[in-house]
């Protein structure tokens, strides 16, 4: 059926899926993209722009449902969904998106986390004999480059370690991407600040951001920084002069800069350490009045679920300059686009 002349459908070009296109799935023909997501550091610069370009016109054209040129990118095709750890925003955009690309979502029955009741190496070899893509959210790093290796035909994608959060860096890099009218040489001269634990979330994101030409200051508490060989990978990959500095005091760390980023003092498997981490990161509170010493313009983002009057209070969580909820409507566009990029 022909999609009916407008501002947004005369700009829309029907998807052609990989086969018909080599190896990239946008017009930018000559950009390589990996067989697997598993980490940021996955895709050269190239890449991630084009995961974020694609993600911008999938956003656009969503309103067109069914009548979208990708509304059958992924007909025939199922998606296994492997899920160790609790999600809301993982799960609900992952199962939308393959749904609005015309694939077909599994959910396989888990008798504890992967690994446990069979090898991964099995559970790999099992599932490409049926699926295209498997999206992957557990605990250690290792497990998805096992079952990436297991499985040479299988697509994987690592939604979420205890070392890295890709898929959020993604939806993070694009929100940024939307809110400062593009990256790369277009971020020049901006910086963003992260203020807490360094975590899987501090990980991707400074990888994301270097990658994309935004310089990143990281404030922590002594001895909850970032391992040196996360520090030296990102900045092996910088674009554009982005630079990342390490700091103690989160005030020097948001002082002029453009957006602010916090995540929960205690991730998941840390539950035990909860009382005294609350302790420890109590001064790296993002309030009003850090804030306060970014410019006024700054954005402030968390990928949620937040821990509302820890690491973020109300006022700020809710007030104009947050951008929490575009990041996490961006996790649906930006897994689409990682799963045309892969699948399609």
């Amino acid at each position: 059926m022909a999609v009916k002349t407008s501002a947004l459908s005369s700009t829309v070009r029907p998807f052609r899926p990989r086969a018909s296109r080599g190896a990239a799935a946008t017009s930018r023909s000559r950009v390589r993209f990996p067989h697997n997501y598993l980490s940021v550091l996955d895709l050269d610069a190239a890449a991630f722009t084009q995961v974020l370009d694609l993600a911008v016109r999938l956003k656009a054209e969503r309103k067109l449902g069914r009548r979208a040129p990708t509304a059958q990118a992924l007909a025939g095709r199922h998606v296994a969904l492997l899920f160790d750890k609790p999600s809301l925003r993982t799960r609900a955009t992952f199962e939308i998106a393959v749904h609005e690309l015309g694939g077909d979502v599994i959910v396989p029955p888990q008798d504890g986390p992967l690994g446990a009741r069979e090898t991964v190496a099995d559970v790999a070899r099992n599932l490409e004999r049926w699926v295209s893509c498997a999206v992957v959210r557990t605990f250690g790093q290792d497990k998805v480059v096992a079952l990436a290796e297991a499985a040479p035909k299988l697509h994987v994608i690592n939604a979420l370690t205890n070392e890295e959060h890709p898929c959020q860096a993604a939806a993070d890099l694009l929100t940024l991407h939307e809110r400062w009218g593009g990256l790369g040489r277009n971020a020049r001269g901006r910086t963003l600040a992260y203020v807490g634990d360094g975590n899987n979330v501090a990980t991707s994101l400074v990888q994301a951001a270097l990658l994309s030409g935004v310089s990143v200051r990281v404030a922590t508490p002594k001895g909850d920084a970032l391992p040196a060989a996360v520090r030296a990978g990102a900045e092996a990959i910088a674009q554009h002069g982005a630079t990342l500095t390490v700091l103690e005091d989160p005030v020097k760390a948001v002082r002029g800069v453009d957006a602010i980023y916090t995540d929960v003092w205690t991730s998941m498997g840390k539950e035990n350490e909860a009382a005294s981490r609350l302790l420890r990161f109590r001064p790296y509170q993002v309030n009003a009045a850090l804030m306060a010493h970014a410019k006024p313009d700054a954005i402030f983002m968390h990928c949620l679920p937040a821990h509302r009057g820890d690491e973020v209070t109300d006022e700020v969580m809710d007030g104009a300059q947050s951008a929490v909820f575009d990041q996490s409507e961006n996790r649906l566009h930006a897994q689409k686009a990682l799963l045309l990029l892969l699948v399609g």
